[in-house]
């Protein structure tokens, strides 16, 4: 590897670091939430009782609250599949700009 391309690399793993680092540390004791959470909140504020339209469907289908950690765990899935949906095309843009680079040497 290029010494330009280290120093690089070590930029963007030192400011992935900062990035996830600065928020647990300039706001200790702060709540982090949802946005479900802050917006049915948020509704209640301002017109009083605030009735959601419907209920989620895996509520509906088992009759109670979702735990928590279900809730994580098909969050995690759905962001699984995205990464993995947009990991896939991003490889495919690279492959394809790679092959035209092999056949203009031609």
């Amino acid at each position: 590897m290029e010494k330009k391309q280290k120093k690089i690399l070590f930029a963007l793993i030192a400011a992935a670091v900062l990035i996830a680092a600065v928020p647990f540390l300039a706001l200790r004791g702060a709540e982090f939430g949802g946005s479900d959470d802050a917006g049915s909140k948020m509704a209640e504020q301002i017109h009083g009782e605030y009735e959601p339209w419907f209920t989620p469907v895996l509520e509906s289908l088992t009759g109670g609250e979702i735990p928590g950690e279900i809730e994580s765990l098909l969050f995690c899935v759905q962001t699984g599949i995205g990464v993995g949906i947009t990991a896939f095309f991003m490889g495919r843009l690279y492959e394809r700009r790679k092959l035209g680079k092999d056949d203009e040497e031609l």
